[in-house]
């Protein structure tokens, strides 16, 4: 028997407010945010940010990854901010530099992390961020011994969609963020989903188009056809997003070397627990063990649900953000389908993985090398086998 107790997420409620999916700029644009942020972007001199990250103390570094080091700041009028120092040299001009920091700085909602700003100084290359406070949603359920419990799990799910599917649907140019993942899920002090680093894959991802796109991925997050082709698409994401909801479901990492072989892989472990749990309604097996059963079932069985919809193999068949936003909102997931029930996919065995996947693993597992994590205070960088990066053709879009 299953604990149930009132969600107080917005998760599986429809709003008055709402409004369809298409012009959810309507509902959440954020034209000025806390702080004076606002919908503009602000260059920074060299010598400002490091007065304001006290001359990039080492105390005040929140984190590092593939794309720099991450220092937490205070701006003249008292901002908090999060400077991010790319590692990416002097191969992107100015000018390239600029006008991808114009796009990405005219992206403003509630469930994404706002530019501020950014320095170009020479060879270096920063980007000023507001400051999120309370970590990232990796750390929440794979470092903190404190669990987060079920209603707070769904307002993360539910600003993360949003976040996402803004992104996807009401940008423009479109924005496709290429790593998805808990570590790029900030969370703020009402433990608020904000969505950070889009854009940044394709910033850097620029330098490298004299000889290639050098593509950033985190392995366990990474859609299939990813590994054979290297197109990456809104449905790539969308992929990833279905992992970030296991992780809510399960409490697991994406990937865990410490699990018996053959059950590393979340997803591939959750296949057919996932499939049981929808014809079944029998969650015991799936559900984090820190929740102690504590759920809304219909919310569980929701989440399932569309975390079996967005981690089919097949791309096409896979929903859109948006379509995963109205299923929240409405309680059905019946707009999910694309013509498929629910928890089914193409027939797809995990041994029978091609050549070109294997070699994939192997060489996330062989790697050392992360993207870029925007981590906050006291945060951790995730296990190393879960990182790698790997080289492609060129892929359009942003």
């Amino acid at each position: 028997m299953y604990n149930s107790p009132q969600s107080d997420s917005s998760l599986l409620k429809i709003k008055s407010s709402a409004v369809e999916i298409g012009n959810l700029s309507a509902n959440e644009f954020s034209p000025q945010e806390p702080g004076g942020l606002g919908n503009s972007r602000s260059k920074f001199t060299y010598e400002d940010l490091i007065e304001a990250t006290n001359g990039f103390s080492p105390q005040n570094l929140l984190g590092s990854g593939g794309f720099g080091y991450v220092y937490k700041g205070i701006l003249i009028d008292g901002t908090e901010v999060a400077v991010k120092e790319l590692k990416i040299g002097s191969g992107q001009g100015e000018r390239e530099f600029s006008a991808e920091v114009e796009i990405i700085s005219r992206i403003h909602h509630r469930h994404l992390v706002s530019l501020v700003g950014y320095c170009i100084s020479e060879n270096k290359r920063l980007l000023v961020y507001e400051y999120v406070p309370n970590n990232t949603l990796y750390y929440h359920l794979h470092v903190s011994h404190q669990a987060l419990d079920w209603p707070t799990r769904v307002r993360v799910a539910s600003g993360a969609a949003r976040g996402i599917a803004y992104l996807h649907e009401d940008c423009h140019p479109r924005v496709i963020h290429r790593d998805i993942k808990s570590s790029n899920i900030l969370l703020d002090k009402n433990f608020e989903a904000r969505v950070s680093d889009f854009g940044l894959a394709k910033l850097a991802a620029d330098i490298y188009t004299h000889v290639t796109t050098r593509v950033m991925g985190t392995f366990g997050y990474m859609a299939p056809e990813y590994a054979s082709s290297g197109k990456l698409t809104e449905k790539s994401d969308v992929f990833s997003f279905g992992v970030i909801l296991l992780e809510l479901i399960t409490g697991r990492k994406p990937v865990d070397a410490s699990q018996p072989l053959g059950d590393e892989s979340l997803v591939e472990w959750a296949r057919p627990l996932l499939s049981h749990a929808l014809e079944t309604e029998d969650f015991k097996h799936l559900v984090d063990p820190k929740l102690c059963m504590n759920f809304v079932p219909n919310e569980m069985f929701l989440m399932i649900e569309a975390a079996a919809a967005c981690v089919r193999h097949s791309a096409t068949k896979r929903p859109r953000m948006g379509q995963i936003v109205r299923a929240f909102e409405n309680l059905d997931t019946k707009d999910l389908s694309n013509g498929m029930r629910v928890g089914e996919s193409e027939i797809y065995n995990s041994s029978e993985l091609s050549a070109e996947i294997r070699l994939f693993q192997r060489m996330a597992f062989g790697s050392q090398n992360y993207s870029t994590d925007y981590f906050t205070q006291g945060s951790v960088v995730p296990d190393s086998k879960e990182r790698f990066c790997i080289e492609f053709p060129e892929q359009d879009g942003v």
